[in-house]
């Protein structure tokens, strides 16, 4: 993987990036052929490390030769732009993981100790049980395509699954007679997660009608498929999630996470055990979950300072 010269720089420093490039490229290929990294983190790592390139022939220094200031001026720099504290955190934990690689055996490293900005915790956004109502009466169940994505929305909001788990499931996974589906979350952790009768009569029909109808002749071992009878990509539920959200008159961004966060959000205000949730979502630590208790902090200071006569 290369990393790519930037443009607009004099000769002397289009050297020193050249000589940037080539240490760089010696790190991401220590990460894939040693460390193995996803192909996905590479593309990360080559990202944020290519900005470090940029910077360094910006100021005509060779990479390996920046000091602390440099790498903190760097940092400043980034959130200057007005980059997020996780993006830049994400971007801090790549140079420093470059710079451990460049000076392993040598006395000093310059950002050994750099400091990534704080990042704030974001409230998770979910849509109102009026919103989802709207949003999954949306397909038209007289099509193939709409008892699928009227299958799809009902699962996803009937259970908080990532987008990667609902569109890995099989339908082996299901059961639909008890109501239960087993997934593989991160980690590929196992996990159980329940089902209402809702869901279950929707993926019934689907199966039975919708299902066999896009798949025509063909085989897949997908629950569920696109029109052309192969699997369904994520950007490709994305589109379809998006359309739906207009259609419904829903005013603003939703992502398959907004239901997963909807699920969580509406279980909680209802009396479940955080607990419980926990082990649907498939959060390794009840400190992830943790959040959603926020949310019902907000709501309840929202309905004091609205209804309290003195608030």
């Amino acid at each position: 993987m290369l990393v790519p010269r930037p443009h607009g720089v004099n000769e002397a420093a289009g050297a020193r990036t050249i000589s940037a490039v080539v240490a760089i490229d010696r790190y991401l290929a220590h990460l894939e052929l040693e460390r193995r990294v996803s192909p996905h983190t590479l593309d990360a790592y080559a990202l944020d490390l290519g900005k470090l390139a940029a910077f360094a022939a910006g100021i005509e220094m060779a990479v390996e030769r920046l000091e602390r200031a440099h790498l903190e001026r760097f940092v400043r720099g980034l959130m200057a732009e007005g980059r997020s504290p996780r993006s830049v955190g994400r971007l801090v934990a790549s140079v420093r993981g470059f710079y451990r690689f460049m000076s392993a055996g040598a006395a000093e490293n310059p950002a050994v100790d750099l400091q990534a900005p704080r990042a704030w915790k974001a409230l998770p956004k979910f849509l109102t049980v009026d919103e989802v109502d709207a949003l999954v009466a949306g397909p038209d169940l007289s099509t193939p395509r709409g008892l699928r994505d009227r299958a799809l929305l009902e699962l996803l909001y009937a259970t908080g699954l990532r987008v990667s788990e609902l569109l890995a499931l099989t339908p082996a996974h299901l059961d639909l007679e008890g109501g239960v589906l087993t997934t593989l979350g991160k980690g590929r952790k196992e996990r159980m997660v329940p089902f209402g009768d809702e869901a279950a009569d929707r993926i019934r029909r689907y199966l039975a009608e919708g299902r066999t109808a896009l798949l025509g002749r063909r085989t897949s071992p997908r629950l569920f498929v696109n029109a052309r009878g192969g699997s369904l990509s994520r950007m490709g539920f994305w589109k379809i999630l998006k359309a739906y959200g207009l259609q419904a008159g829903i005013g603003r961004a939703i992502s398959p996470h907004v239901l997963r966060h909807s699920f969580a959000t509406h279980l909680l205000e209802r009396g479940a055990d955080l607990r419980a949730i926990q082990m649907m979502l498939g959060h390794a630590d009840l400190s992830t979950t943790q959040i959603y208790t926020h949310v019902l902090d907000e709501r309840l200071r929202s309905v004091y300072e609205r209804f309290h006569p003195r608030p």
